[in-house]
């Protein structure tokens, strides 16, 4: 109205209102029309464009065909949208705020989010960052980026929206209701991938106790959000309340009955590691953060069949096997589920019962993926986790595998560097070097024959 033109809630309401186009006419002081402004949503291009935005112009300067205008946009979208692959894959774009990280760790973050909607079977469209010293408390993203978003989202039809932060109830409501899309957090997408992958009847439970813990207090919220929206006091006690209420109530007695359940397991599990402790048999753990190669590892050193695949938390349940050493002697070698940064508290307090085994062990070796960007953080983020565990006094063996994917001249000063055991599980590589060690340390008090390394199982046979 004041020439101002189409401000930025115009053009966000033009996407979330599923508009045609937006016009906006100033008035003069004489009550005449002035300029008028206009514009419409813009395909997803490749210069980022999410609006399309006509000069300013007289409104009687008009001299088009606004409905073939209109007819030929939509055609545009329905050609951009008809082209995309059709898959079981949701659509999804990543969002993440700096919130005081520099611009290299926000990458791995980003990196690290992305594999792990990739395990959670989404297609990655497009991914959103912003440099703010902290997050907003009501939308995470500031209003002019949010406002961009929200176009992304409908340009590009989206169907989830997944931030690296954790989210409040209260912003992902808001958020849910901003951009009309379902909103999680990274901890919600790592409980999808968790609930997908869990197969014994103990992960399940273990999985869906993390998530009534998880979802307890958003009920919660959303019971109060209800609740003060109804005439309080007497008379104001509806139905409404009663379904929240009840839908609460039925939450704790799930999570009551369910620890009540771990409890037992966890007896059953004590029971079984002192029958073992009484047969003398040695524990190998095989730790690490998720993806770093744990379980071709176990399948290369038992030889056996154990599933594996390049993705994140690609096993859950914990796997053991037996794997014989010479002199008649074996150990019990267990794959446990991997770790991974700032690992949500609920996931912790639900799989400690399953990470309860690593007590027993008396040797943890801890396999990194030798050629991640960023080994320090990850062997900082394993040791993290084993120290809440309080096994920060565990014998450990560091393993880098994958050293297949580096330089060959950069192995033997990463491994020198790192104290560490360089292997290729995929490739047999560096195998009985590795059991060697691991003798070493499990039986330290005796003495090995010449020549007894050789008997390893045959294990580097083709690699060495």
């Amino acid at each position: 109205l004041a020439n101002e033109g189409l401000t930025r809630d115009d053009l966000t309401d033009l996407a979330l209102l599923r508009l045609d186009a937006v016009v906006s006419i100033a008035v003069g002081e004489n009550g005449l029309p002035g300029l008028a402004h206009a514009a419409s949503l813009s395909p997803a291009n490749d210069e980022g464009r999410a609006t399309e935005s006509l000069p300013p112009r007289h409104p009687a300067e008009f001299d088009f065909d606004f409905g073939l205008w209109i007819r030929e946009l939509e055609n545009e979208l329905a050609r951009a949208t008809a082209t995309r692959e059709v898959g079981p894959d949701e659509r999804a774009i990543l969002v993440s705020v700096t919130a005081g990280r520099d611009r290299e760790t926000l990458e791995m973050h980003v990196a690290e989010l992305r594999e792990l909607a990739r395990a959670a079977g989404v297609s990655v469209v497009e991914v959103v960052t912003q440099s703010r010293p902290r997050v907003d408390p009501r939308t995470v993203l500031g209003a002019g980026k949010l406002s961009d978003l929200v176009i992304r989202c409908f340009q590009n039809d989206i169907d989830l929206v997944i931030f690296d932060q954790d989210i409040s109830p209260a912003q992902a409501r808001t958020l849910s209701e901003r951009m009309e899309l379902r909103v999680i957090d990274r901890t919600q997408l790592i409980l999808d991938i968790f609930a997908q992958r869990a197969t014994s009847g103990d992960g399940k439970l273990q999985v869906e106790l993390a998530q009534l813990r998880y979802r307890m207090p958003r009920l919660a919220q959303r019971a109060d959000l209800s609740l003060s929206r109804l005439a309080g006091g007497i008379g104001g006690r509806g139905p409404g309340e009663t379904k929240l209420e009840s839908d609460r109530r039925r939450v704790r007695d799930r999570i009551t009955r369910l620890e009540r359940e771990t409890k037992r397991l966890t007896r059953q599990r004590e029971g079984r590691r002192r029958r073992r402790d009484r047969r003398g048999v040695p524990v190998l753990s095989i730790v690490g953060y998720t993806n770093a190669g744990k379980s071709t590892l176990l399948r290369a050193l038992t030889r056996s069949e154990v599933h594996i695949e390049d993705k994140m938390f690609a096993t859950l349940d914990p796997v053991s096997r037996r794997l014989r050493f010479p002199r008649e002697r074996e150990v019990i070698i267990t794959d446990t589920v991997g770790f991974i940064r700032d690992l949500p508290e609920d996931l912790k307090a639900a799989f400690h019962a399953t990470l309860e085994e690593l007590r027993d062990a008396n040797l943890l070796l801890h396999v990194v993926d030798a050629a991640s960007p960023d080994v320090d953080r990850r062997i900082r983020a394993v040791r993290d986790v084993l120290g809440e565990l309080g096994l920060d006094d565990k014998p450990e063996l560091l393993v880098f595998n994958q050293v297949d994917r580096l330089p060959e001249d950069e192995i033997e000063g990463l491994a020198r560097r790192y104290r560490a055991i360089p292997v290729s599980a995929l490739e047999g590589r560096g195998l009985r070097a590795l059991l060697t060690r691991a003798e070493d340390i499990l039986w330290d008090d005796e003495k090995r024959c010449p020549g007894e390394e050789e008997r390893f199982l045959d294990l580097a046979a083709e690699g060495g």
